[in-house]
């Protein structure tokens, strides 16, 4: 790279008459638009190029500095990445956000106009891509040099839509319009492989050494988008593949005239990139659910060993220059790539490569629950992958031998800790070959980390006690407070002077004092109001509901599984119901619960239990009795969008996993921070919110995670409680004889036969307690005073959820990296 390139780029002059200027010259010359035959559309797309602009100027900065000081990098690699509306945050970014409102003036449209243009992008399911995004974020915040890897999708996750209650999914066109965010890089193309067969051989010296004979080739092309840092100069990047046939057409099958079969192999590549999560209940979704995660995996390996030449040469080093983090266990695949690249492509031996994988990888892992723990068949891998099946052996061999001589005559835990599944159907266990082939194992929560250690990965903690760790999740108190409820961040940069907290979230404390004092309080509570009060045109206009801003908003926003015990949200809605049919005139502070959730489409009981919930709603906002006190809004197509409208008006946060099955939560804290107080169980994260805001300012309600250890082992039969409960009793019996849904009794039946013959997620346990957690939540409320300053206190105290204290514990503790120098 030349010395003098930096020359080159001239910085854009943040002047509202410079600004105005490269605003036109996007519009005209990219767009091909003049301002009066400009759609909204075209000036969206304008304005988005002119603040790429921007951070293209900080970026080359950025590229120099690396040429520079060849620094340690941070690799991170996620199937996804759920980033939100880009817009907003890169004008807030580059400082540019009042630039682009007087300059919008031109054109007669304002700012919020423009920025409900966008589409957001739709590259992630729920908290795992969020964390991605919120971790990128801050690696960009914190200069550490960093860049993201993942797959970019076309379709992403699906659209939803309510038709009679029962959710319709829709494949999401967020490219539909096509983006003005990322750059694509084709000609950094590389070439991924599937099938086929290996075959020995001996080299030159007489090494023994192995070839892959694949059977198909698969382009990955690159595109990146810009990660900007809050105030800052330091730019990374995300870099996304999408697939490419290696051969786009036939032309002989065309001329004879068989289309279909002339871009077969166009349509079966590209297919890898369409969709986010195909479903997997069928043998074809499950092949190309590792063909996507392979694909994502082998396209970065090459791009990071590319980087990594560019400047070094001895393989001794590349722990020294690189650090993968491997979000959850769908990238594992990679420890076993990296082997082979290192193995049979640069001729390292075994007992080099292998140490250098293992300082090279680390992993987290997300989950406690046994079906999230991804195991692929072996004849999969063997058909798909058959070299990486080779290697995947050869690993659990070699350790499989230091189990064997660490625990002599142990068969037992040697079956257990096996990185293959013997059974009728063997499988690879990624998370084993995660815990093999990583130097680090952390966990996101300070219980599910315990629990990992304890339960779910004991053997493997045994063996390597060094490796496993914490690092509990945070989440970006720019995109979640300053983005997200400008008018409280507003309100916290006045009391305290400045901005700077959003880069230091524990000045939060500082507010700490101010909840005793009543003009503050008043504030606060003002703000909260007009939170609730947009809010609620968003619902009525969304579902033509009219919701009084008055009323608690309860909330419960998160994806839709059985675990996370929607379902017992439905059964409280319901007990007070049916108390308002029994007494018509009783005193309850009116709420609106508010639910968002997408349920994966395949997954046959959280579909129905969104039917329910809307079927409960139907009937509730509809009976004269109830005259408004209750009210149910299911907002379709929860996004990172709509959550941003969402938290800041929550008064209530619905936190009601059963304990020992959430691994953290971040809805928790993004909730907590926006004022709510949280009701919930000593589950995920809730553990550590309730430590740091207080007892006293937090709903407890449930079994521990002992307890359900407990009494799962000793026999767990709800349908004693049931019986035992007639408020119980009359709520389920309510939803068994069709009163939600218009007298049928078949469509809840499977809930109602869950609920009382296993009850997996023990609510019937837990419901009592929740119904008296939910009476004193009544109470408290009613002392508006006395919430506020409970509203005060969770953010004050909640500043150690910030996803910058996460990424400095990940720097200093497992990845070893620093800043980037800017001297």
């Amino acid at each position: 790279m030349s010395s003098s390139l930096q020359d080159t780029i001239t910085p854009l002059a943040r002047t509202p008459e410079a600004f105005r200027q490269t605003l036109r010259d996007n519009l005209y010359y990219w767009r091909g638009q003049g301002a009066f035959s400009a759609s909204i559309q075209d000036i969206y797309m304008a304005l988005a190029k002119t603040v790429r602009d921007y951070l293209v100027a900080d970026w080359q900065q950025n590229v120099n500095r690396y040429w520079e000081q060849n620094p340690k990098f941070v690799y991170y690699f996620s199937a996804e990445y759920l980033l939100g509306r880009q817009l907003h945050q890169n004008l807030v970014y580059t400082r540019t956000e009042e630039l682009a409102r007087e300059a919008l003036k031109d054109y007669d449209l304002s700012l919020d106009d423009v920025l409900n243009v966008e589409t957001e992008p739709g590259l992630g399911n729920g908290g795992l891509g969020r964390l991605a995004a919120c971790f990128m974020d801050s690696l960009a915040t914190l200069s550490i040099p960093a860049m993201g890897y993942g797959i970019r999708y076309e379709y992403g996750i699906f659209k939803q839509s309510f038709v009679d209650g029962w959710q319709v999914e829709s494949p999401d066109e967020w490219l539909y319009y096509g983006t003005p965010w990322d750059f694509n890089q084709s000609d950094d193309m590389v070439e991924v492989h599937f099938g086929g067969h290996t075959e020995g051989y001996f080299d030159a010296h007489d090494n023994y050494r192995v070839k892959w004979r694949y059977s198909e080739t698969v382009m990955g092309e690159p595109s990146h988008l810009l990660v900007p840092s809050y105030n800052g100069r330091a730019i990374n990047l995300l870099r996304l593949w999408r697939a490419r046939a290696s051969k786009e057409f036939d032309f002989q099958l065309f001329d004879v005239g068989d289309y279909a079969r002339a871009v077969e192999q166009k349509v079966r590549s590209e297919t890898i990139s369409k969709v986010l999560y195909p479903n997997d209940n069928n043998p074809q979704g499950r092949e190309l659910r590792l063909r996507q995660q392979y694909f994502f995996v082998c396209c970065s390996i090459q791009d990071i060993i590319r980087r990594f030449h560019l400047r070094n040469s001895d393989w001794d080093e590349f722990p020294n220059i690189v650090a993968i983090q491997l979000n959850d266990t769908h990238p594992v695949i990679a420890i076993a790539e990296l082997l082979r690249i290192m193995i049979d492509e640069y001729y390292l031996t075994w007992e080099k490569a292998w140490p250098i994988v293992v300082k090279t990888f680390a992993s987290t892992q997300h989950t406690l629950l046994p079906e999230a723990l991804e195991k692929w068949p072996v004849s999969l891998f063997e058909r798909l992958l058959p070299r990486h099946l080779e290697l995947i052996y050869e690993i659990n061999r070699r350790f499989l031998d230091e189990v064997r001589q660490r625990w002599p005559n142990d068969e037992g835990r040697v079956r257990r800790m096996s990185i293959i599944e013997e059974g009728p159907e063997r499988l690879v266990r990624m998370a084993y070959l995660a815990c093999v082939g990583s130097h680090s194992i952390n966990g996101v929560a300070e219980l599910q980390s315990r629990l990992l250690r304890e339960r779910v990965l004991r053997d493997f903690y045994e063996m390597y006690p060094e490796r496993f760790n914490n690092k509990t999740n945070g989440v970006s108190p720019r995109r979640f407070i300053r983005l997200a409820n400008p008018r409280l961040s507003h309100l916290i940069s006045q009391r305290l002077g400045s901005e700077d907290w959003l880069n230091d979230l524990e000045q939060l404390r500082q507010l700490e004092p101010l909840a005793e004092d009543a003009a503050f309080r008043a504030e606060w509570s003002a703000t909260k109001r007009a939170n609730k009060v947009q809010l609620a045109e968003v619902i009525s206009r969304q579902l033509g509901l009219n919701v009084d801003p008055g009323a608690m908003f309860d909330v419960m926003v998160k994806r839709l599984h059985e675990y996370k015990r929607q379902l017992l949200k439905v059964l409280h809605i319901v007990t007070l119901y049916r108390r308002l049919q029994d007494s018509p005139y009783l005193d309850i502070v009116p709420r609106v619960f508010i639910f968002g959730a997408k349920a994966a489409p395949g997954y046959y009981m959280a579909k129905r239990i969104i039917k329910l919930i809307n079927e409960v709603g139907r009937v509730v906002n509809h009976d004269p009795i109830v005259r408004d006190r209750l009210k149910v809004a299911y907002l379709p197509n929860f996004n990172v969008t709509l959550g941003e409208m969402i938290y800041p008006a929550a008064n209530l946060s619905e936190q009601i996993s059963l304990a020992g099955k959430e691994a953290s939560g971040t809805g928790n804290m993004k909730l907590a921070l926006n004022g709510a107080v949280t009701i919930g169980t000593l589950d995920g994260a809730n553990v550590e919110i309730r430590e740091r805001v207080g007892e006293d300012n937090f709903f407890l309600f449930g079994l521990t995670t002992e307890e359900v250890f407990a009494r799962k082992a000793a026999g767990y039969r709800p349908y004693e409680l049931y019986e035992a409960d007639p408020q119980l009793r009359a709520v389920i019996d309510s939803i068994r004889r069709g009163d939600f849904s218009r007298g049928d009794h078949e469509t809840f039946r499977p809930i109602v036969d869950s609920l009382l013959s296993h009850d997996e997620y023990m609510l019937l346990a837990d419901y009592a307690a929740y119904i008296a957690a939910q009476e004193q939540v009544d109470s408290a409320y009613r002392d508006g005073e006395a919430w506020t300053r409970m509203s005060i206190l969770n953010v004050a105290r909640c500043g150690f959820f910030s996803s910058d204290r996460t990424i400095r514990q990940y720097c200093e503790e497992i990845w070893r990296v620093k800043p980037l120098r800017w001297d």
